[in-house]
């Protein structure tokens, strides 16, 4: 985050506010500065630091757009200057201006989050046939570029040759660093922390991953929210309304009552400064900017202000289970051996037999074969039965016919024991998968295999429940398997077997129940049930062009405890606009009124305005710093 006394035009202005406020005091003690030196050194503050807002006022002026916040500033410089203040002219306009660059400041600070990033990323990559550096723009889908240790990886591709570490908290937010290697997929804009890569690239520079990100972060600030919209639309009447207010502070007691001229035309500039709108307009979007910052350097991609508000006041939240609450990858939960075969014979013979197909049970049982030390037998005559499963002769174990599949496949070759009925219905019960495995002489064992589920899905999901928010599950997979899943994470209303258009009847009935509804899916199967829905929010959406661009929030990792994050950071930043609207209108209030009835002062109105906008700036900055875990 850049601080405002980093920033060379901010610290001129302060320290141009010290010599004017200087002498401003010296003003309130008697003691002025000589005739005719005085004019001429605060109109040269004025016109060296106030220029452009005077030009502007009087463009304003000529084309009578009295919405215009510099008018408003105009008036009053001018007026201060007739009535012979110049101290006061030159603290309203340096004052003003000062609180200009805190809201540019403000708001640049709140979109950087990615800035530093964007600066670093590589705008050439080394061509491995050119054997040279060429600007990224130029490269084509299918060249193979080298990328070595600390470099930021230029272009999406998949790797060719090596293997390293890569830091790609960029994309996804994940700090630790992930294992690659050949055939893995890497993104611009990620750092290889250790080891060399040679990639083939998939993207062209500005279809990667990160130049989507970064486009969609800064397209963000164009999908407002409605406190945003409503603000704005409510600054343009109420600057005409405030000089209308103005004006006829200074008629009525002047020109109908016949009161002091001098006087009520001070309480109308000062009721003009006091009501210069920089705090209620900067209030909304500094902390939408800061919230969407915050969600961005942890891997959560936030399309606009609107979102932050939507989710705010989510009611329900539906979610898939694939790829959602569990990984979407099998693994291998339970080993039964039968009829005196060994765990070890089992595994590294099913294994064996699997090696050749492509199947994700086959290969969820070859690595839990490995994993557990036993190496896969050598088996031939590999035979594919598509629905059923296959067949194979083991070498090693001279079986001439080994058998994987479901247990109706087995059925056709033998008789099934009730202890094998029974194992295979108890897996079922827990929404797991069974693989039945003959050696040709009855069963010899069975192996379950479940969706891994994410570690941090039950902590999440509880979260988001405690947040008063009810949670649905929505699932294409089997009624058991579900509520299998959604008991071991808490949630209780669940709804299996859904084609994804049917989980799109189902976001419309949850709608018509709870009003507001966000949806969490892959972003690709469930593209149709995020579109629908409030909030639709798309899982692991790296190197997913559809998740990002159908979501409304594209998280770039798998991490389901993001969401509950997202919805403290929303409501967070709600009550924080609030909070700022609620303080600038208050503190407008009472100096208006004390205009009205002539006793505001011109000095303390300029501070406490430009005080109010810097305390709205500092408050709506901190949540850039709001904590992932929960207080």
């Amino acid at each position: 985050m850049n601080l405002p006394f980093q920033d060379k035009k901010f610290v001129f202005l302060l320290l141009s506010v010290i010599v004017v406020i200087v002498l401003e005091i010296l003003s309130l003690l008697g003691i002025h500065l000589p005739m005719p030196y005085a004019p001429f050194v605060f109109c040269t503050f004025i016109i060296l630091i106030g220029h452009n807002v005077i030009l502007n006022g009087f463009q304003s002026l000529i084309k009578f757009n009295f919405s215009s916040i510099n008018l408003l500033m105009t008036i009053a410089v001018i007026a201060a200057l007739y009535l012979g203040e110049y101290p006061e002219a030159a603290v309203v306009i340096v004052l003003y201006v000062l609180g200009e660059r805190l809201e540019d400041i403000g708001l640049e600070n709140s979109k950087s989050a990615l800035d530093e990033l964007i600066q670093s990323t590589p705008k050439t990559a080394f061509v491995k046939q050119l054997n040279k550096e060429i600007p990224i723009d130029q490269i084509e889908i299918g060249t193979i570029i080298k990328v070595k240790n600390g470099a930021i990886i230029p272009l999406d591709g998949k790797i060719t040759f090596g293997e390293c570490l890569i830091d790609q908290s960029a994309i996804t937010g994940e700090p630790v660093a992930k294992e690659k290697q050949t055939g893995d997929s890497v993104f611009a804009g990620t750092l290889i922390t250790n080891g060399y890569i040679e990639i083939e690239t998939t993207k062209l520079s500005t279809d990667t991953t990160f130049a989507k990100i970064i486009q969609m972060t800064f397209e963000a600030g164009a999908a407002k929210s409605e406190t945003q919209k409503f603000i704005q639309r409510f600054s343009k009447l109420y600057t005409p309304i405030i000089i209308g207010i103005a004006i006829l502070i200074f008629t009525i007691p002047v020109f109908i009552l016949g009161l002091d001229f001098n006087h009520w035309l001070k309480q109308a500039v000062t009721l003009l400064v006091i009501a210069c709108p920089c705090a209620l307009v900067i209030s909304t979007p500094v902390a939408i900017y800061a919230a969407i910052g915050n969600a961005s350097s942890r891997g959560a991609l936030v399309k606009g202000g609107k979102y932050i508000e939507a989710l705010a006041d989510i009611q329900a939240i539906a979610v898939d289970k694939t790829r959602t609450i569990t990984y979407g990858t099998p693994v291998v939960s339970d080993v039964f051996p039968l009829i005196g075969t060994s765990r070890e014979e089992l595994l590294s013979c099913t294994a064996g037999a699997e090696m050749f197909s492509e199947h994700p049970l086959a290969q969820a049982i070859i690595t839990a074969s490995k994993q557990e030390g036993f190496e896969p037998h050598i088996a031939q005559d590999f035979k594919s039965i598509l629905g059923k499963g296959a067949t194979a002769k083991c070498v090693v174990c001279q079986i001439d016919t080994v058998l994987v599949g479901k247990l109706e496949f087995i059925r056709e070759y033998h008789d099934i024991s009730e202890e094998v009925e029974a194992i295979v219905a108890q897996l079922s019960t827990e929404g797991k998968t069974s693989v039945v495995v003959s050696f040709g002489q009855g069963v010899a064992g069975i192996i379950g295999l479940t969706d891994e589920m994410k570690p941090d899905s039950r902590q999440a999901i509880q979260e988001i429940q405690e947040e008063n928010i009810s949670v649905i599950m929505l699932t294409g997979d089997t009624e058991k398997a579900a509520h299998f899943v959604a008991r071991q994470v808490g949630i209780t209303k669940v709804f299996g077997n859904l084609l994804p258009e049917q989980k799109s009847e189902e976001i419309k009935a949850l709608l018509q129940q709870y009003d507001k509804v966000a949806m969490v899916g892959d972003g690709i199967n469930d593209a149709p049930a995020l579109a629908l829905s409030t909030v639709g929010i798309a899982m692991g959406a790296a190197g997913s062009d559809t998740a990002i661009e159908t979501a409304n929030i594209a998280l770039m990792n798998d991490q389901l405890s993001l969401i509950p994050f997202l919805i403290r950071l929303s409501k967070k930043t709600m009550k924080q606009i609030k909070a700022n609207t609620f303080g600038a209108i208050i503190t407008k209030l009472v100096f208006i009124l004390l205009a009205v009835f002539g006793y505001s002062n011109l000095v303390l109105a300029i501070a406490a305005d430009v005080g109010v906008t810097l305390i709205v700036i500092l408050f709506s900055l901190n949540l850039m710093r709001f904590e992932k875990t929960k207080s």
